[in-house]
């Protein structure tokens, strides 16, 4: 059960084309067969000749400049990544041939991407630029391989699944800049963003069905008895958080996202969407609510995800969802006490109800210090952003499901606002219910003692 709500990329800066040389490759072209009369040099006045940006011509065969030559019919033409080394070939090119014309592409390195490639790099030197194992990346390609693969053409090969799902997860991973993505994959920076966003819809699309969905009865009576086991606090299926992830400000509705509590803090003016998190006792998400901007409360957040609306309609029969004090009381959620002068028993509940929740906040400081993106600005677009965000959900799953350990570098300290709402309490039941469980918790000897 997840909610996408539709909700920013920057003009990615483009490459200096003196750092990379470029090659040509020959495909025929019957429509251009007849070539061109290259103009002699010389006919160009001196004074003329030193002002001109020089740009090497179709009929220039330099070596230094000509990386690659193909026929267009050959099966296997050059990729655009290929000669990454950057040196110059041995034997001159063939010469230009009468309807062939030549390509332009840009010559860039893969050396970076062929080392963490390479089945020799140690495997925590792997685990720390991927944030996971080699074997889960490998699970990642096979379970999206069909989803993300393309066939080659006859003017390069196609970009191996391997690499596309690396160009996405490392996006994710660091937040690193898509020009500096690009350098490191040896890809232009469009295609970076594309395969990013293709990735990221796959792991919608197949991942997120299998990874992120809502308990069934059997597994739900087993997180219960967990988590009742961690706080005492019976037919407790989920522990909810929301946080906010920082966003460039956007171009329409820029009052919606402008988040105030952030910006007074961080004495920098900052806007931000939420993601609404349900977790169970292993901190794997079962439900997520993405995109909402971050002027609006937790409690208006939490009424606009259809968790919302399925559970007012019965879905969650004597069951428990816990909050924090940002969340309204209701008859399936469960929230501590936010009055003053609290009683034993509700000092006591308060105790217990935030170890629950404590498991949210790990599961949230685990998404946002495995999936570096989280941290900063983004650069993706607003209606891009449920699916760029979902797809650090499901891969948080997988990686808890697979039990990856965390690097220790990874830190990160999670700060979110919690404001109570205005209408705290708005079910008589759910405080009948909550005021039962914490005498329970008391008298029953399971109550804490921190408060004391």
């Amino acid at each position: 059960m997840t909610t996408y709500q539709t909700p920013s990329l920057v003009p990615a800066a483009s490459f200096d084309d003196d750092l990379f040389s470029y090659y040509y490759s020959f495909f025929h072209d019957p429509a251009t067969a007849v070539l061109p009369d290259p103009q002699p040099h010389s006919a160009l006045p001196l004074a003329m000749e030193s002002k001109v940006k020089k740009r090497p011509r179709a009929d220039d065969l330099s070596p230094s400049r000509l990386v690659a030559l193909k026929p267009f019919a050959s099966s296997s033409p050059p990729h655009a990544d290929d000669d990454a080394s950057g040196e110059e070939p041995q034997a001159a090119p063939p010469p230009l041939q009468p309807g062939q014309r030549r390509l332009w592409v840009k010559d860039r390195s893969r050396d970076w991407w062929d080392r963490y490639n390479h089945p020799d790099l140690p495997e925590d030197e792997f685990r720390r630029a991927f944030r996971m194992s080699r074997a889960t990346f490998d699970f990642l390609c096979e379970e999206l391989g069909s989803a993300v693969a393309k066939e080659d053409t006859a003017l390069r090969s196609a970009i191996p699944v391997r690499q596309r799902v690396a160009v996405c997860v490392w996006r994710l991973a660091t937040g690193e800049p898509l020009r500096l993505v690009s350098r490191r994959f040896g890809l232009g920076i469009s295609t970076c963003h594309k395969l990013i966003l293709e990735v990221c819809t796959a792991i919608r699309n197949v991942l997120m069905p299998r990874s992120l969905l809502w308990p069934g009865p059997s597994d739900a009576a087993a997180g219960a008895a967990r988590f009742e086991g961690i706080s005492g606090i019976p037919n407790v299926v989920g522990a909810m958080y929301t946080t906010h992830i920082p966003i460039i400000a956007p171009k329409i509705g820029i009052a919606a996202y402008f988040n105030r509590r952030h910006t007074e803090r961080n004495q920098k003016t900052s806007y931000t969407v939420t993601i609404q998190g349900v977790v169970d006792p292993d901190g794997v998400f079962t439900d997520v609510c993405i995109g909402w901007p971050g002027s609006m409360p937790d409690d208006q957040v939490l009424e606009k995800s259809a968790l919302y609306q399925r559970a007012n309609s019965g879905f969650l029969n004597h069951q428990w969802i816990v909050g924090g004090a940002s969340y309204p009381l209701l008859d399936w959620v469960l929230v501590p006490y936010a009055q003053k002068n609290l009683t034993w028993a509700q000092h006591s509940f308060n105790e217990k109800i935030g170890e629950v929740q404590r498991v949210a906040k790990e599961a949230f400081t685990k998404l946002k210090a495995r999936w570096g993106c989280l941290q900063k600005r983004t650069e993706v677009k607003l209606q891009d952003l449920p699916v760029f965000l979902g797809a650090c959900c499901v891969l948080h799953n997988i990686c808890e499901m697979r039990k990856e350990e965390m690097v220790p570098e990874l830190r990160f300290e999670l700060v979110d606002d919690e404001m109570v709402p205005e209408n705290s309490l708005q079910s008589m039941s759910a405080m009948q219910a909550r005021d039962s469980i914490a005498h329970n918790l008391l008298h029953h000897g399971l109550g804490g003692t921190a408060f004391l």
